[in-house]
């Protein structure tokens, strides 16, 4: 017969850990899931997208009153802002204000408004050609400007261009005011969308 050996096994024992060591390690934990989540939420919300109220009616009927944006900040980091984008910018006259508003006229191009319309002057229009802004609804472009863009500005408009302070009144906005695109709608439920370009006839 064979012979066995019976091992003893010792058993490990476990240590209730003391009230104030949980209390510890569920904070050191909650630090952590914070920190991590600072260093992701903050890069995002300061460097890649903002969120934004619309206040007013100047971009009526396509934006109303207290609407919630997200601004895309990295396009034009990429890119150049282009005719119909939506753009948010620091207001020319004050800096802390931020106005919402339309593109129609790019760098070196020349924007007159007569007429009730938008005519933009370009090396392909030497003459003019007035543009089709479908999302107006037709509302016309009141006023008499006619105005020569440099290098890096924009000519910008409200949709609700008969309750609308833009480069009508305080001229065109410089490049480095433009903070981004409007990117996204996320309230009311009911609108939630995400916004594309318009087309034009130039």
């Amino acid at each position: 017969m064979g012979l066995f050996k019976k091992e003893n096994k010792k058993e490990e024992m476990l240590a209730p850990k003391s009230t104030a060591a949980v209390v510890v390690g569920f904070i050191f934990e909650i630090v952590q899931v914070v920190a991590i989540s600072l260093a992701i939420i903050i890069p995002i919300r300061y460097f890649l997208i903002q969120p934004f109220y619309v206040k007013g009616a100047s971009m009526e009927p396509n934006f109303y009153d207290h609407e919630y944006l997200i601004i895309d900040e990295v396009s034009y980091r990429l890119g150049e802002p282009d005719r119909g984008d939506i753009i948010v910018f620091k207001y020319p006259s004050d800096p802390k204000q931020y106005f919402i508003k339309r593109i129609v006229g790019l760098p070196n191009e020349t924007v007159e408004v007569k007429d009730g319309n938008v005519v933009i002057y370009n090396e392909e229009f030497t003459n003019g050609m007035a543009l089709e802004e479908e999302y107006l609804d037709g509302v016309i472009t009141a006023g008499q400007k006619k105005v020569k863009l440099r290098s890096d500005e924009y000519y910008v408009l409200g949709d609700n261009r008969n309750s609308s302070l833009d480069s009508r009144t305080f001229g065109p906005v410089n490049q480095d005011y433009i903070v981004g695109k409007v990117w996204f709608r996320g309230w009311p439920v009911t609108k939630i969308k995400f916004f594309e370009n318009p087309e034009y006839n130039l």
